[in-house]
C-alpha cells in the first residue's frame, strides 16, 4: 500500500510542474512510481484528478478541489514535523523529571532555578515520588533514581555513589548507650525505610561488600525518609539511610554519626535513567549534561 502523504506530494509537485515526470525527478523517484501514486489517489477517491495527454496535466474540477486540501494537509504535516525535528536540536517543550522524594526537595528541586535560566523554553514537571514509577507508562522524560538498577532497555547516566550512614539524636544515645558493634543493633530502636532495596523492617547491612547483616526491630517502619529523620532527631531511635538524609541534621548537631565494628554500606549510586532513543531529544540532553555537572564535583551531602 502507498504512503498516502507521498502521493499527495506527488500530485501536488505534479501540478506545480506539469507532468508526473518532472514530479518524479524532483521527489526522486521513477516516472513509474510517480504514475503510481497518482493512479492510487484516483482509485482511493473513485474520482479523476488530471485530464491527462501527452503533452500536458489539466487538473479536473475535483483535482482542484483536491489540490487546495493536499496543499493545507502537507503544510500542517510539514510544519508538525518541523517542530518535532527542532525539539532535537533546541531545548524546548514541557520535562516531565520524576525524583525521589527527599533527594528531589533538597538537590534537584534548588538547582532547576539555574537550569530554567539557562533554558528559558524548557518547562520543568517535577514530579516527586519514592514509589518506582514505570517512565514509559507514566510518559515521564527522565527520571532519577538510588540504588541498584533493575534489569531494564532504560539508558542510565551516574551522578554519583550513596554511602549510608548510622546515627542517632544525643538524647537517645544518652538514654540507650552507644552501639559499638553491628551486634548491638538488636538491643536497639532502629527505624527502617520500607521501600528500600537494599535493608529490610528486620534487617541491616553492612561492609564494603555488603556481606554483614544485622537483625533488627523498632517502632517505626515509614515509607518515607524524612519522617524517619525527624523521628530520629526527636529521638526516638537509630537512623541508617543514605548520608544526604541525614547530612544537614549531623552538621546542625541535631544528629551523631556512629561507627561500628564494619562499615556502613555505600549503595550502587544515584542514575539519571531515561527511554532508550540514539537521540533523545535536546530537553532531556540538557537536563543530563546539567545534572552531570551540578554533581561532578564533591557531593553535597558528603559528611
Amino acid at each position: 500500500m502507498l504512503d498516502r502523504i507521498t502521493s499527495m506530494r506527488v500530485f501536488v509537485r505534479a501540478t506545480s510542474a506539469g507532468s508526473l515526470s518532472a514530479a518524479a525527478r524532483h521527489l526522486g523517484m521513477s516516472p513509474a512510481m510517480a504514475t503510481k501514486h497518482v493512479d492510487a489517489l484516483e482509485a482511493h477517491l473513485g474520482v479523476k484528478l488530471f485530464h491527462r495527454s501527452t503533452r500536458r496535466l489539466t487538473l479536473t474540477e475535483a483535482g482542484n478541489r483536491y489540490l487546495e486540501a493536499c496543499q493545507r494537509i502537507l503544510l500542517d504535516v510539514d510544519e508538525t514535523e518541523a517542530g518535532i525535528a527542532s525539539q532535537r536540536v533546541e531545548a524546548t517543550g514541557l520535562l516531565r523529571l520524576n525524583v525521589p522524594l527527599v533527594f528531589g526537595i533538597h538537590y534537584i528541586a534548588p538547582l532547576l532555578f539555574e537550569f530554567s535560566r539557562r533554558h528559558p523554553a524548557v518547562k520543568v514537571e517535577l514530579g516527586l515520588s519514592d514509589s518506582q514509577v514505570d517512565l514509559i507508562d507514566g510518559g515521564w522524560d527522565m527520571a532519577v533514581r538510588i540504588g541498584r538498577l533493575a534489569d531494564s532497555s532504560l539508558q542510565a547516566r551516574k551522578l554519583g555513589d550513596v554511602p549510608l550512614v548510622l546515627c542517632a539524636a544525643p538524647a537517645y544515645l544518652d538514654a540507650r548507650g552507644v552501639p559499638r558493634r553491628v551486634a548491638d543493633l538488636a538491643q536497639h530502636n532502629c527505624l527502617t525505610y520500607s521501600l528500600s532495596t537494599t535493608t529490610s523492617a528486620h534487617e541491616w547491612v553492612f561492609g564494603r561488600n555488603g556481606d554483614i547483616r544485622a537483625k533488627v526491630d523498632g517502632g517505626l517502619l515509614a515509607n518515607n525518609g524524612e519522617a524517619l529523620l525527624a523521628a530520629a532527631v526527636r529521638g526516638q531511635g537509630l537512623l541508617y539511610g543514605p548520608q544526604f538524609i541525614a547530612a544537614d541534621a549531623v552538621r546542625r548537631g541535631e544528629l551523631v554519626v556512629l561507627e561500628l565494628d564494619h562499615p556502613a554500606l555505600v549503595i550502587d549510586g544515584i542514575y539519571i535513567l531515561y527511554p532508550p532513543d540514539r537521540r533523545p531529544p535536546a530537553k532531556v540532553r540538557v537536563m543530563i549534561d546539567y545534572l552531570v555537572e551540578a554533581f561532578s564535583g564533591a557531593q553535597p551531602w558528603a559528611l
